[in-house]
């Protein structure tokens, strides 16, 4: 009687229309700022979100997603000077590809350095 009710359709589709539904709300989110230090430079901050499921990034992964919006951005000179993801478990970091929630910020910055008189 409990193998019959496991494998009934109508239950079945119903779980797949559950997962469905999970999957769009865990979706991923992401934020790109930039900051002027003269007229040709600055610095700037991006930062991302990302679910993964069963080693899944959905839909990518969070470094990956913040990479990307910082390098749309298509600025000159771009230099990554600092990058973080959180959480970050060292050798038991596999823990978290069974089902978890990454958050990446990368920081830099871009445009022609300032020119010291002098120099």
């Amino acid at each position: 009687m409990f193998l019959t009710m496991r494998l009934d359709p109508r239950r079945f589709r119903s779980m797949r229309w559950t997962c469905a539904a999970l999957l769009l709300l865990l979706g991923s989110c992401a934020d790109l700022s930039f900051e002027r230090d003269t007229a040709t430079s600055g610095t700037f901050e991006s930062t991302a979100v990302a679910v993964t499921l069963i080693s899944f990034d959905l839909p990518k992964g969070a470094m990956l997603i913040a990479r990307e919006n910082v390098s749309d951005a298509n600025l000159a000179n771009m230099i990554v000077t600092e990058t973080k993801v959180v959480p970050y478990l060292g050798p038991f970091d596999f823990l978290l590809d069974i089902i978890g929630v990454r958050w990446a910020r990368v920081k830099g910055t871009w445009g022609a350095a300032p020119s010291t008189p002098g120099f």
